[in-house]
Parts: C-alpha cells; sequence; structure tokens
C-alpha cells in the first residue's frame, strides 16, 4: 500500500505544483527550474558520489570494511535518483541527501530503527553456512558487544592458498 501510495500520490501532488509554479513564473522559467536543479543535483551528486568512493577505497586500503561510507554511497545513489525525477519535492529531497550531515542524520535514525525493529523481534535474520543446506532462523533480542549494531554471527573465511595466513 505504501508503494501504491508513494507512486501516484507524489507524482499527483509534483504536477499540481509544477502547474502551480507554471502558472506563477510562466512556463519557461518552470521548464528551467525544472532542468536546472536536475542538472545541479546530477553535478552534486557526482561530486557527492567521487568522495563517497574515495573514502570507500581508503577504509579498504586500510584493511576496515567501509560500512557507513558506503550507507553514505547508497544515499548518494537514492538521491541522484530522485533528482533525476522531475519535480519540486523530489529535487528539495534528493538536494537534501546530498548535504553530509542529513545523511549523517539519516543513517543515525535508520541505524536506531533497525536497533529498535530487531529489540522487539520484528526482524527476522536468516542465514546458511557456506556449501551446505542447513539454514537456521534468529529472531530478535540479541546481546550486543560495544556496538549501535546488534550484533550477528561471525564468519571467519580462511584464505587456503596462503598456508601463511
Amino acid at each position: 500500500m505504501r508503494l501504491f501510495l508513494l507512486f501516484t500520490l507524489v507524482p499527483l501532488i509534483e504536477v499540481m505544483l509544477l502547474v502551480r509554479i507554471g502558472r506563477w513564473l510562466g512556463a519557461g522559467p518552470t521548464l528551467l527550474l525544472v532542468v536546472g536543479t536536475g542538472a545541479a543535483g546530477a553535478w552534486l551528486a557526482r561530486r557527492e558520489g567521487i568522495r563517497s568512493w574515495r573514502a570507500v577505497q581508503a577504509e579498504l586500503a586500510h584493511g576496515h570494511l567501509p560500512t557507513d561510507h558506503l550507507v553514505h554511497a547508497v544515499i548518494i545513489l537514492v538521491a541522484g535518483i530522485v533528482l533525476i525525477t522531475p519535480g519540486v519535492i523530489t529535487d528539495v529531497l534528493g538536494l537534501l541527501l546530498l548535504i553530509p550531515s542529513v545523511r549523517s542524520g539519516l543513517i543515525v535514525q535508520l541505524r536506531n530503527s533497525f536497533a529498535q525493529q530487531i529489540e522487539r523481534g520484528n526482524f527476522t535474520v536468516k542465514t546458511a553456512t557456506p556449501f551446505s543446506n542447513e539454514s537456521f532462523e534468529e529472531t530478535g533480542r540479541q546481546e550486543r558487544h560495544g556496538s549501535a549494531w546488534p550484533s550477528g554471527r561471525e564468519i571467519v573465511v580462511e584464505d587456503e592458498s596462503n598456508p601463511d595466513r
């Protein structure tokens, strides 16, 4: 139902807003506004995407998993997609998602919401062992080990090609 509302109401509201802005500013300036915000948004999304990609590469070069940087990159991708969509609301949303402090705040909210869903037992993690058909489920309430994210299973992969490791 949410997706239905998203894909029907948002475009309808966007068209209504663009018609009102067109009546107020005229067709030419309204078209320039839509094209201009799309171009500026694409430029900003590219710039922020490159910055995010460099941060991911730096984390990987230091041997760390770039989890926060990858989440930033996904949000930037979503911002770019939203900015390409013609409309006023989507442009404002896309531009907001390109601001690093807004993204960081969104990530904190998503992390907290995710942790609450797991603690309530509303989230089920399904995993399987490698190279087998065994599977098991874990539901809710997992111990935390000093992290804002609930801990899961640790998977250790041994590199058999290098016996010194």
